[in-house]
């Protein structure tokens, strides 16, 4: 392969650096769910409502099987739910600071900073039998929410301006990957046979922070992007030995050059603040579309799934449903992996196309299933199947690609701001999908993935319509397809030009 196109040893590093912050954050996603109901009885007897003869404990040091079925008393509901909840909160919050964190000392360095978040909240989980559960346990969710909203900004944002344009997809997926491998990890550590028990929830909620601590040996190992150093700081002799680390020796002219030209873009605009991007009509329709690919994600029904999987799996005749959720992470997985290896083939559009439009067939196939499946039984493998296929679509595109397809829509200049918008509506929407399934489930009863399919057959036309193909396209390249109007919009060159000089104006004020 011709020189400076090729994966090197260097650039491997540096992904799979990165990647151990998405890592974390799928972990911490997961793990939190598998001891519920060993963490509620500590919280319990911290606040005193849970006596010691209500939950005796079998010999492994899980719940006996009478015990998971006893009224969990309201305020143990409450500080489990804020415990569950906080960590969105914290992503919402921590979502904003990306750019800024970003710019202030380099992605490298940034990445570096924010691990000490990491190891602080996994202590406060870890040491949490030392004071009162509840309240270490949700003081330390919520740092490690704070950090995972960074942490999905940054991996991302970082991992997109050191990729060969040839491998730019493949290796943006990777976050995706490691956010599912993180999931499964933690289901199967949380088995109350190896660490989600009496004993070990502590040490299963602390491990959270330990690849924080493998990133922090490795990240002075890895090379700053090139991309900052040139158009940000304007340091070519750095930006050029970044290439050669990353790269290997080879002729880096044709990358600088492009840099150069998206430096020469982003000086007409020198800093896009959140404010004046969401106000400019220039990049709108990037906008646009990232908010919409977020939102694709967190609205598809993917918890939905997750929430229902156990109770079909039992209705169904499972014996041990909680292995065949796991298997539903090993199903996540195993098509993430897929996507990595198409994504540079097949193109962002039209795995996303496939992706929602499976994922709205398997829904109705859901709603289909869960109405029957108590006159006919063979409807509980209907709902069964289409458990499986609807995580299989999900990975094939509206799961990964959001993360990585941002960095590829905006240049330099708003780049940051962008990603913290999207990470932003991705964690807002987790949150409030979070908070009201419940009563959704409540209202809709099996109908509730008819509303699912409804939103995917409205994301899957958009996607449609306004969603351009990035693959192997340049920065600059993708930029004119928006400002030329992408592949459905009408053209609207001249306004977004005139746009962009008169950002110049409002970002210095």
């Amino acid at each position: 392969m011709e020189p400076g196109k090729e994966l090197t040893a260097p650039l491997a590093l540096a992904v799979f650096t990165a990647v151990l912050g998405s890592l974390q954050y799928g972990y911490s996603v997961g793990v939190i769910n598998a001891p519920q109901r060993v963490i509620e009885r500590h919280y319990g007897r911290s606040l005193g409502v849970w006596p010691q003869e209500a939950d005796p404990l079998s010999a492994n040091g899980s719940f006996a099987a009478d015990t998971a079925q006893r009224q969990v008393p309201s305020s143990v509901v409450m500080y489990w739910s804020l415990s569950v909840a906080i960590f969105s909160v914290g992503g919402v919050i921590s979502s904003f600071l990306v750019g800024f964190v970003g710019d202030l000392r380099g992605r490298v360095k940034g990445m570096l900073a924010i691990n000490v978040l990491a190891v602080a909240g996994s202590l406060l989980m870890g040491l949490c039998k030392m004071w009162q559960p509840h309240i270490m346990v949700i003081a330390g969710r919520a740092i490690m929410g704070f950090y995972c909203g960074l942490s999905s900004g940054l991996v991302p944002m970082y991992i997109g301006e050191i990729s060969p344009k040839a491998y730019r997809g493949a290796l943006g997926t990777l976050h995706q990957l490691a956010v599912v491998i993180g999931i499964l990890i933690s289901q199967v550590i949380g088995l109350d046979f190896i660490l989600g028990n009496d004993d070990m929830w502590p040490l299963l909620l602390a491990l959270s922070g330990a690849p924080a601590v493998l990133q922090s040996l490795l990240l002075p190992l890895c090379p700053e992007s090139p991309r900052y150093l040139y158009i940000l700081l304007e340091k070519e002799n750095e930006a050029r030995n970044s290439l050669y680390r990353l790269k290997g020796a080879y002729d880096a002219s044709a990358d600088l050059d492009e840099m150069r030209r998206e430096k020469e873009e982003a000086d007409k605009v020198p800093r896009v603040s959140i404010s004046s991007l969401i106000c400019s009509s220039a990049y709108r329709r990037q906008l646009l579309v990232a908010l919409m690919m977020h939102l694709s994600q967190q609205l598809s029904g993917i918890n939905a799934i997750f929430y229902y999987s156990t109770a079909i799996f039992s209705q169904a005749g499972v014996s041990q449903p909680v292995y065949a959720t796991i298997g539903v992470g090993a199903v996540n997985t195993i098509f993430t992996l897929v996507t990595v290896a198409s994504v540079d083939r097949a193109g962002r559009r039209t795995l996303l196309l496939a992706g929602l439009g499976g994922m709205c067939i398997c829904a109705v196939a859901m709603t289909v299933g869960l109405k029957f499946q108590s006159e006919y039984a063979w409807m509980s493998y209907v709902s069964m199947a289409a458990i499986f296929l609807f995580v299989a679509f999900f990975e094939i595109g509206p799961g990964p690609i959001p993360w990585f397809i941002v960095a590829e829509l905006f240049s330099q200049g708003p780049r940051p701001a962008a990603i913290a918008l999207a990470g932003c509506c991705n964690w807002t929407s987790n949150f409030i999908v979070g908070m009201t399934f419940s009563y959704i489930q409540y209202w809709l009863g099996p109908y509730v993935f008819i509303l699912f399919a409804a939103l995917l057959f409205v994301f899957t036309a958009f996607t449609y319509l306004r969603v351009p193909e990035t693959k192997g396209k340049s920065f600059e390249e993708i930029a004119d397809l928006f400002r030329k109007g992408g592949q459905k919009a009408p053209s609207n060159a001249s306004g977004d030009d005139v746009e962009l000089q008169q950002l110049k104006t409002s970002t210095h004020a």
